[in-house]
């Protein structure tokens, strides 16, 4: 497997610059996940990457070798993509040789590397199958096994499981969760679904609008996002964030309540704040205790456990996370405090971190 090395990548199309100065450093053997919203950038720089598209600044290196100007296949790289992208007259076994025999390699080692991927993906009922014979499950796997048998450098998904129903998504990210496991290859994997990205990554980059917000590893960016943009973006449901201010003493001022925030005490040179905490991180209490107070507006009970939307004031809600078996109805008046260690502060003006 081969380490991948990005250094200050652009791309423009031209006056308009959709990736900024990026660098990245991917060792060998990790499991990068790349993750934004929509229009981020993540599956234009995984095609740069590939060689789909041209590189406008900056360098790409693989295995130690710039790459900017070679095409796709001399990358050594090998690419998943969303829409299967399989030929529907050519059965299973086909798909998986067809680059091969392309590339000239002989009968014996086709046959080797088809029997191998088929074996590792659990698809050697389905060799004398179309695509069209197939569930969604199935031909996501044989793309994969497309993109085993080339053995390369690196794997590239771009959003490999966004066509799948709920089950099947699950089922397919276990299967690529023990592929990688088995290869140790590197890989990296695009994806706008935070789950994703928290069960695969060894390390997490999180994009917007063209540039890396933060990159770490998943429950690092889960404790410690390092803005209001990652802190909303991972976690489901979504951090509560609202306006504060610096209070008395060692207290900031959420919704008119004092609330202390020792930790945070040196970041008064911020002119305003936004305090967040995670719907886990509240809990229920007495009046007396309360930081907030206000009425169930809505009550998801999903099993394992249950979300309470609490209605804070006229224009607040927050979201609460509460056990599973818990006595609440829409309408009921609940009292909500939180542990101090539990509360994230992010600049207003910069929507960076504080502290």
């Amino acid at each position: 497997m081969a380490a991948i090395t990005l250094k200050k990548i652009r791309k423009s199309y031209g006056e308009i610059r959709v990736i900024h100065d990026i660098d990245l450093d991917i060792a060998s053997g990790e499991f990068l996940v790349l993750v934004g919203p929509s229009g981020c950038g993540k599956s234009t720089l995984l095609r740069m990457i590939a060689g789909l598209e041209d590189i406008s600044g900056g360098d790409l290196a693989i295995a130690g070798s710039k790459v900017n100007t070679l095409s796709p296949s001399e990358r050594n790289i090998a690419m998943v993509f969303q829409d299967y992208a399989l030929y529907p007259h050519m059965t299973v076994e086909d798909n998986l040789s067809f680059g091969l025999k392309m590339r000239g390699t002989t009968q014996d080692e086709i046959g080797r590397r088809v029997e191998n991927a088929a074996n590792v993906l659990k698809i050697k009922d389905f060799l004398k199958r179309r695509p069209a014979q197939l569930s969604g499950g199935q031909r996501q796997r044989v793309a994969m096994g497309r993109a085993i048998v080339r053995e390369p450098a690196a794997f590239l998904f771009d959003e490999p499981l966004s066509n799948l129903d709920a089950a099947l998504r699950v089922e397919m990210r276990l299967e690529i969760a023990k592929l990688h496991n088995r290869m140790k290859a590197t890989t990296i994997y695009v994806t706008h679904d935070q789950v994703e990205a928290m069960t695969l990554a060894d390390r997490i980059a999180v994009m917007n609008a063209g540039v890396v917000e933060q990159i770490g590893k998943p429950l690092d960016l889960y404790h410690k996002p390092a803005s209001l943009f990652v802190a909303r973006f991972i976690g489901s449901p979504t951090m509560n964030t609202i306006d504060a201010s610096f209070g008395e003493g060692n207290t900031i001022t959420v919704l008119g309540c004092p609330i202390d925030a020792m930790e945070h005490a040196g970041e008064r040179r911020a002119t305003s704040a936004v305090f967040g905490i995670r719907p886990e991180d509240l809990i229920s209490c007495s009046p007396e205790e309360a930081w907030f107070s206000g009425e169930v507006a809505v009550a998801e009970r999903l099993g394992s456990q249950t979300y309470a939307y609490v209605e804070i004031g006229d224009t607040r809600m927050l979201t609460v996370e509460l056990p599973r078996d818990a006595d609440i109805s829409v309408g009921e008046k609940i009292h909500l405090t939180g542990h101090p260690g539990s509360i994230h502060l992010f600049d207003k003006s910069t929507g960076r971190r504080l502290n």
